[in-house]
């Protein structure tokens, strides 16, 4: 199979656009909640939020609690430009 082939394939299209984000207020502010504004907490506030939870750890909190500290310092720990590429490119593929 060529990329002729690969490109003309109309179950790919009908993929591609099923994914693609709906051009309403709910696409646009579901792409910029969930990519690019955790993307920049991130990069303003990892540092302090790692901290935050590394003392909180510290007070041996109980199990659901310490899970919690643990998955925020991971996620919140340190920022992506991958996650905050693909939101800017899910951006300008909602607009065109």
């Amino acid at each position: 199979m060529n990329i002729k082939n690969i490109k003309n394939n109309p179950k790919l299209k009908q993929v591609l656009n099923d994914l693609k984000p709906k051009k309403t207020i709910w696409g646009f502010i579901s792409v910029v909640l969930l990519f690019i504004i955790p993307e920049i907490i991130s990069f303003v506030y990892g540092d302090d939020i790692k901290k935050f939870c590394h003392q909180q750890l510290l007070t041996n909190p109980p199990y659901l609690e310490s899970y919690m500290y643990e998955n925020i310092s991971d996620i919140f720990g340190e920022g992506s430009y991958i996650n905050l590429t693909i939101g800017i490119l899910f951006l300008i593929w909602l607009f065109f």
